[in-house]
């Protein structure tokens, strides 16, 4: 009886991996993860020659136009790719899974778009690395079941990041210009290696 049980178990742990190998979306793109990346050390360029340190109130607004600047270009790009994705699949299901993907990570954008208000109207701007990390680290965790797992790692050190800067007693750390880019340059272009590793980018 005891030897059923543990072949049921290991049965439904295969058909548990199987599903996930199924559902693993094959539409990512190594290239926009690299491009993302580029933009961040490209960011980080610009504050260095710009803000460095951010002190006034004219630098931190400064620091926010760069750094929303990448941001959005990252978006299009990632949102970009997936419509393509979309336009050129007439499947049910791998319009579906794109559909799903597109939306995993929107309620991090959101809670990051909402908390970024909150620290900019609190005067706080030294907490917005920290947001920022923090948010895309649960952002990547929310995508679990459809990224490589060697990337929950890289969520996890999002995340940790993310704690540091928000709680770091240094209110000056948090904004230097190689803040951003020493965490999101490393941590796109890793996960575009995983992706182009793991073989889940489709021939175009």
């Amino acid at each position: 009886m005891r030897v059923e049980v543990e072949r049921a178990l290991a049965d439904l742990e295969e058909v548990r991996d199987r599903l996930a190998s199924v559902q693993r979306f094959r539409g990512y793109s190594s290239r926009v993860a690299a491009a993302s990346g580029a933009f961040a050390i490209a960011g980080g360029i610009v504050q260095a020659l710009l803000v460095p340190a951010p002190r006034t109130d004219a630098d931190v607004k400064l620091y926010l136009v760069i750094w929303m600047s990448c941001l959005a270009l990252a978006l299009i790009i990632y949102y970009g790719s997936l419509a393509l994705r979309y336009a050129r699949k007439s499947g049910r299901t791998a319009r579906a899974q794109t559909r799903t993907v597109s939306i995993t990570i929107l309620p991090a954008i959101g809670l990051g778009a909402v908390l970024s208000l909150a620290v900019a109207l609190h005067g706080v701007p030294s907490l917005l690395p920290g947001v920022w990390y923090a948010c895309y680290g649960l952002g990547l965790y929310a995508s679990r079941n459809m990224v490589p797992k060697a990337v929950m790692p890289i969520a996890a050190a999002f995340g940790i990041i993310g704690a540091f800067l928000l709680l770091v007693p240094s209110a000056s750390l948090p904004l230097r210009w190689w803040v951003m880019p020493a965490g999101f340059s490393l941590g796109q272009f890793a996960i575009g290696w995983l992706v182009a590793r793991e073989g889940l980018e489709e021939s175009t």
